[in-house]
């Protein structure tokens, strides 16, 4: 089991690293040319800057049993078809039993954007998302070893 990190406007990262090295679980981090995210002890894989780039190189990379930390609807989905376990960003996990409703929301905000509809702002990150993310995901790394 190892942890992949969607890591392109991932602002979880930093958590992420430090609970992998704390637990000893092996972490990998991919990003774009333009989100060059590193750290030491722990594996960078850089893409080229393009659409789904590094989507494609997770999907690819992930096995059963891996941990995967992305905020993608449609890369959760496909980590999850391979019997990975999926966390968004902010400390909830994508299901078997939750990711069609998402992706369906992702279809429809995207058919409305289209049409000219604005939706808010996302507002600046919490420091209560940051705890929830952490604890879930230091309770996935609990029970996947």
């Amino acid at each position: 089991m190892r942890v992949l990190i969607d890591a392109d406007g991932c602002p979880v990262v930093p958590i992420a690293v430090k609970l992998c090295k704390q637990t000893n679980t092996p972490c990998l981090i991919l990003c774009d040319t333009s989100h060059r995210i590193e750290y030491d002890g722990v594996e960078t894989l850089i893409f080229d800057k393009g659409s789904d780039s590094v989507d494609f190189a997770l999907v690819n990379l992930v096995k059963e049993n891996d941990i995967v930390i992305t905020q993608d609807y449609g890369l959760a989905s496909m980590c999850l078809a391979k019997k990975a376990r999926v966390i968004h960003q902010d400390g909830y996990e994508y299901t078997d039993e939750n990711i069609d409703a998402l992706l369906t929301f992702r279809h429809t905000a995207a058919k409305l954007r289209r049409s000219g509809e604005r939706f808010h702002t996302q507002k600046k990150r919490t420091a209560e998302q940051n705890r929830a993310f952490s604890a879930k995901f230091l309770s996935f790394l609990r029970t996947s070893t």
